[in-house]
């Protein structure tokens, strides 16, 4: 099939590429993101492929049925950029990535919880300047702290899991509490109990109606003072204006970010020369409790590869007529 991806890196064109060679797809790759400028760069292709920020809205999805698109593949996990209901009502259907590596978010979040406890980011730098006092440097003990994690799928699971072996006590809270959860020995619990017992608070859990702005400032002031936060997840899970009053007053003592609620016009881009717009982004990156990293927690070798054979996968099933395993529904 001929397939268009929009939003395209280097790195997508050499794994795609790489993968395609056991399918045989016609493959085209665009740098823009796709938007209602951009869509009609899709007409005359049978697949058209996108990422978390492009905008896939029911103006969207009437222009790529309109030249003729036949499939919306996503080659991510989260689907709320997408017009669920205008996609079936045109009869387009929407496939993902529902895991590509679960180990490279969770590993990630574990770099973020052990960067702000033991500040090695800012270690690294005093030491380039040939300093190597200790003072504002000290840390604490993994073991025996209490960790909360919220969203107890593949990618909280294999959280939960790392964060056993260093000795931690986990509660976890999701819609659905799962028997593997409790083989780990998570403690399942309510959120207000998870908030008030837990030392530091990782999110994985996706972004619904439900869960925007999960963390905001009723939730914060739920929390243990001195508490670290930490999200791989969506960046609307939390409200950042509250987050940072809940900086101010030490509430919150640590925060670690792999993802913005308004990232889309950062993430992935060379900002490096430009003035950043956002007052909010820039007020969080002004605290040095803060670590804020650039939507990487995916970026492996392993997942890349992962993304691109699922993403090929289910569009070779498309081809064939096979039930779609990784299909969305509304």
């Amino acid at each position: 099939m001929t397939i268009t991806f929009f939003n395209t890196k280097p790195y997508d064109h050499q794994f795609f590429e790489e993968v395609n060679q056991q399918y045989g797809h016609q493959l085209r790759f665009l740098e823009v993101p796709l938007n209602a400028s951009t869509a009609p760069l899709a007409q005359g292709t049978e697949v058209v492929c996108v990422f978390v920020n492009d905008v896939v809205d029911a103006q969207v999805l009437h222009q790529l049925a309109e030249n003729g698109v036949q499939l919306l593949a996503l080659r991510c996990a989260g689907f709320n950029n997408v017009d669920l209901k205008t996609a079936v009502a045109l009869n387009l259907p929407v496939v993902r990535v529902p895991a590509y590596s679960p180990y490279a978010v969770a590993e990630h979040t574990l770099a973020l919880i052990l960067a702000l406890n033991r500040k090695t980011h800012r270690a690294y730098n005093r030491v380039r300047e040939g300093n190597f006092a200790l003072n504002g440097l000290m840390g604490f003990d993994l073991h025996g702290r209490t960790v909360g994690i919220i969203g107890l799928g593949a990618i909280g699971l294999v959280t939960a899991r790392i964060l056993k072996g260093f000795g931690c006590r986990v509660l976890g809270y999701d819609v659905q509490p799962s028997a593997a959860s409790n083989e780990l020995g998570v403690e399942f619990t309510n959120l207000p109990n998870l908030y008030a017992q837990s030392d530091i608070i990782s999110l994985h859990c996706p972004l619904t109606p439900q869960t925007y702005h999960l963390i905001n400032e009723e939730s914060i002031n739920q929390m243990k003072e001195g508490m670290m936060l930490i999200n791989t997840s969506r960046g609307a899970l939390i409200d950042g204006r509250a987050v940072i009053e809940g900086l101010k007053c030490e509430k919150i003592k640590y925060l670690g970010l792999d993802v913005y609620e308004e990232e889309g016009d950062l993430s992935f881009e060379d900002m490096s020369g430009k003035v950043i717009q956002d007052d909010v982004f820039m007020r969080l990156l002004s605290f040095n409790n803060v670590l804020v990293t650039g939507h990487q927690a995916f970026f492996t070798a392993d997942a890349l590869h992962n993304i691109a054979r699922i993403t090929l996968q289910n569009i070779t099933d498309f081809e064939q007529g096979k039930p779609l395993a990784n299909a969305v529904q509304p």
